[in-house]
């Protein structure tokens, strides 16, 4: 079971990124010394306890067992398997799958950043939901359509919520009222998380419910009014596809945004101009109003991102990037050709390595007002601007920085036509004193490149700015005040610690104690 879900969920990451999936390198710092992970190891009975987790340290996911209570669902005394659980194995995946994306994510430099890993994995596993037609039609009928009523489809591991003494599922995406001051005091990831899930479980139902009217209308002669008693059979089918159709463009749109995130310090916020963004560049006309209705649900919730001026698509569209970068666009088309005709998984890896350390000495090598004009555009220090705590190499002392991700993308629009990209983040890192007793941390900055190969264009450069000294207050007020001890400890400790950081598992244990810190 564990593995028919989770390749499940591989199929629909290869799907909505027109690519194959990589996981995270086994070198923890990623970069170009990383080593090949052919494969995630999946352990169903790894551990016994009321847990499960994905090991950024192991590259494994890793499935507690555990005693039943009273629960009235289960014998008292019985054993519970978390691996039993869909949704568990497929939240688990996703996180594995996102962290092979974006392995800076795991860091947590910003009270979003682990509650978008666990919001995230929460939002596949919701979708992934409507992906079942006897359970959608089964809670179709249910609630007479109705899905803002209380159902299956919108919780989260209901047995093994009452088998740890939850009394109901572990998560719900319903049930809270929109809250704008929300994220001002809520910081545990789990619960800072469910926000971000509540807002694009909304907006679906909102997308649903405009779909479900107008197949009730025609069952019903144009009235829209029900008549009491079951559903028919065939009016259940139609509103099981209509649901079925919205779910995936949610989750596909969920997914594909992730190549429009900035490489580090992610936010709610963020994630929001990366999910307009990838949807506007995919599908142009959004005649189902599926990107208003995403706008509205975020603003109901209270998630609005920095540096725009108001809520309109246009606004929240990244912008275009006025630098041209021609001068490696074209040679990157061409090296392109060593990757396309890979015939594995892994020669594809290596070969993308390459690639990667071709463009990084192809960006060190650039004339020098090309490289300047090219940092600032990126955000990144490539040049000869002196910025304290970055470090420098080399008989020229230039500033260190990494092709951290490579990768293709070819993606299907709804109207048959292909989008040939290529995804390039740069990330580079200052070493900073973190005052008040703890020592030094890193603070990173990155840039994701959207490079477009059939215009030859580098269309979008989504950064996170190396010199930013608002983010790196905020940055470093959260690292003092708003992490747990134990959390805090292990982000802070020396380098043999940190590598075997799993702040994952003490997520799921229950170490993150709440908080009142707020940005």
């Amino acid at each position: 079971m564990v593995y028919a879900v989770a390749m499940k969920t591989i199929a629909h990451f290869e799907k909505a990124l027109g690519r194959e999936a990589m996981w995270a390198d086994h070198d923890p710092a990623g970069g170009q010394k990383g080593q090949f992970l052919q494969r995630l190891r999946v352990h169903p009975h790894a551990l016994r306890a009321a847990n499960a987790f994905y090991s950024p340290a192991k590259k494994a996911l890793l499935f507690g067992y555990f005693r039943a209570g009273t629960d009235g669902l289960h014998v008292p005394g019985s054993t519970v398997f978390s691996c039993l659980s869909s949704d568990i194995v497929a939240h688990e995946t996703a996180h594995a799958l996102l962290d092979g994306m974006h392995s800076r994510f795991i860091e947590p430099t910003h009270p979003d950043g682990l509650a978008f890993h666990e919001a995230f994995a929460d939002i596949v596993a919701i979708f992934q939901h409507f992906t079942l037609p006897e359970v959608l039609k089964h809670q179709i009928a249910q609630t007479q359509g109705d899905l803002s009523k209380t159902n299956l489809l919108a919780e989260l591991a209901q047995e093994f919520g009452r088998a740890t003494g939850c009394r109901r599922a572990l998560r719900s995406a319903l049930g809270t009222k929109p809250d704008p001051e929300a994220l001002r005091t809520i910081v545990e990831p789990h619960a800072r998380g469910s926000i971000l899930v509540a807002a694009m479980f909304d907006a679906f139902l909102k997308i649903y419910q405009r779909r479900a009217q107008r197949v009730i209308g025609l069952a019903t002669q144009g009235s829209g009014v029900l008549p009491p008693g079951a559903l028919t059979p065939n009016l259940v089918d139609a509103l099981a596809q209509e649901a079925a159709k919205t779910a995936l463009h949610f989750l596909n749109a969920s997914i594909r945004a992730l190549d429009y995130c900035p490489p580090v310090d992610i936010n709610f916020g963020d994630f929001l101009r990366a999910l307009i963004t990838a949807d506007a560049d995919l599908v142009p006309s959004d005649a189902r109003g599926y990107r208003i209705a995403i706008v509205d649900a975020f603003r109901d919730r209270g998630i609005f991102p920095d540096g725009v001026r108001n809520l309109s698509e246009e606004s929240l569209l990244w912008p275009s990037c006025g630098y041209s970068a021609s001068w490696f666009i074209e040679e990157l088309r061409t090296e392109l050709l060593k990757i396309q005709y890979a015939a594995s998984r892994a020669e594809r890896w290596e070969r993308s390595r390459d690639l990667r350390a071709w463009l990084h000495d192809r960006l060190a090598q650039e004339p020098n007002q090309d490289l300047e004009d090219f940092s600032s555009a990126t955000g990144l220090v490539l040049g000869s601007k002196k910025l304290s705590g970055l470090h420098r190499s080399g008989a020229n002392h230039s500033p260190v920085f990494e092709v951290h991700v490579l990768r293709e993308a070819r993606r299907a629009a709804p109207d048959g036509s292909i989008r040939n990209q290529v995804i390039v983040s740069l990330t580079q890192k200052r070493i900073i004193p973190a005052g008040h007793g703890l020592p030094e941390f890193k603070f990173r900055g990155g840039a994701t490149l959207i490079v477009d190969l059939d215009s030859l264009s580098l269309k979008y450069c989504i950064s996170k700015r190396i010199d930013d000294d608002v983010r790196l207050a905020r940055q470093l007020s959260f690292l003092r005040d708003g992490l747990p001890p134990a959390i805090r400890a292990a982000f802070f400790g020396n380098s043999q610690t940190s590598k075997y950081f799993e702040p994952l598992a003490m997520l799921h244990s229950g170490d993150w104690q709440e908080t009142s810190y707020a940005d």
